[in-house]
């Protein structure tokens, strides 16, 4: 038998990895980091060229609760996640046989953010997984127009 991570590490880098590409598909620069941080991901907004420290978690689904979708946003000293951790937090629902679906908003320094399932894609601000040229093409075309041509001499 192979010996292999817990499933909950497991979870916990998929989701992260999932976050991480939904990012960069909406146009986000994720920036990797070497040490040890109270966020998981750096990125780069791409309209306002802002930084934005993220934490990521994994979404639940409550079945006790009508189905709720739940992000508990604690540490793993059981405290919250304040605004010099993090500026936004992404929920990552994995299920199982699924694409993952990735939703994004701000740290309000909670413990736990709910929604309903239904509500999910209004309250939240979902990341498309599919990646978006457009965004990127788009960019070009502004820098470009920016930037004056080099005229020959």
């Amino acid at each position: 038998m192979v010996q292999t991570a817990h499933i909950s590490e497991v979870v916990g880098k998929y989701s992260e990895l999932a976050a991480r590409l939904a990012l960069l598909a909406n146009g986000w620069t994720v920036h990797q980091s070497e040490t040890d941080e109270a966020y998981d991901v750096l990125a780069q907004d791409p309209v306002s060229g802002d930084y934005a420290r993220i934490q990521v978690k994994t979404i639940r689904q409550r079945m006790d609760r009508g189905g709720d979708l739940v992000v508990y946003a604690k540490k793993g000293n059981g405290t919250i996640y304040d605004l010099a951790d993090a500026d936004y937090i992404i929920g990552v629902w994995v299920i199982e046989g699924e694409v993952p679906r990735v939703y994004m908003f701000e740290n309000r320094c909670l413990t736990e953010y709910w929604c309903g399932e239904a509500r999910a894609a209004e309250r939240w601000v979902e990341l498309p997984l599919a990646l978006n040229r457009d965004i990127y093409t788009v960019s070009a075309a502004v820098i470009t127009e920016e930037l004056p041509l080099p005229t020959a001499v």
